[in-house]
């Protein structure tokens, strides 16, 4: 399990949460509930954290914007409470990141989601999407492979093998993939994103493909990206309007 420095790095963002906590499956989730607006109950958005977790403010206020636009999600607290704290963000932190890496592996924290899923589709959910951000990726690219879920989309994805995930994800999902890249990603480079253009587009992925491409901003950017850079403030905003618009056409 690899991760970069910008994994761990960015900047908390100002807002006040509004959804709700929720035990589904016996894994704690935040939900967002679409207020006012009718939205379909059947159908759900699992959002698919970076290493900070559900507990940070900046996923919550992404989770309630997704509700914000008709969509109801459901963030997996795949870390079981114990996510990075935000305060490692901060320069010079000694969080112990490679004792939590430890912790925190595939196998450890995938039971999660598969329990979130298999409670909700006992509740009436018929269909799912995925948002999977950083370390959620590594989440989203396997249950739409499983054909588990009905539309994926990933921002700045890590962990994951390229191109065996991508090539397999192509030849057997049913699920349409869409892509957020930047200009500056460890995780997701230049190379890996060419990579999944050859896989994917021209037509040879029916089920639906498309990547964007930020400039100017760096792995993380569409969760903790700094707000007073107006590159980075565009390619957050972009990154959440590419996704609220390919989970509505496609969920």
């Amino acid at each position: 399990m690899s991760f970069c420095d910008e994994c761990f790095k960015g900047v908390t963002h100002e807002g006040t949460p509004k959804g709700k906590w929720e035990k589904i499956g016996g894994i704690d989730c935040y939900v967002g509930i679409p207020s006012g607006i009718e939205y379909p109950k059947d159908k759900i958005l699992l959002f698919l954290s970076d290493v900070f977790g559900m507990q940070l403010i900046n996923n919550q206020l992404l989770v309630d914007d997704f509700a914000d636009n008709g969509i109801l999600t459901y963030g997996v607290d795949y870390f079981f409470g114990e996510p990075i704290p935000a305060d490692a963000m901060q320069p010079g932190n000694t969080f112990d990141r490679d004792g939590w890496r430890e912790k925190h592996g595939y196998e450890i924290t995938r039971p999660a989601v598969d329990a979130v899923v298999a409670a909700l589709k006992e509740k009436g959910v018929v269909a799912f999407g995925t948002t999977g951000y950083c370390f959620g990726a590594a989440y989203a690219v396997p249950l739409a492979i499983e054909n588990v879920t009905q539309v994926t989309a990933v921002s700045h994805p890590s962990r994951l093998k390229v191109p065996e995930d991508l090539e397999k994800y192509c030849s057997v999902s049913k699920a349409p993939f869409l892509i957020n890249s930047c200009e500056e990603d460890a995780m997701f480079p230049a190379e890996a994103q060419a990579k999944a253009d050859v896989i994917f587009g021209d037509g040879k992925f029916a089920p639906g493909y498309r990547r964007e491409y930020f400039p100017g901003c760096k792995h993380g950017f569409a969760v903790r990206g700094d707000m007073s850079d107006p590159m980075v403030k565009a390619g957050k905003e972009g990154a959440f309007k590419s996704t609220v618009e390919w989970i509505k056409k496609y969920l």
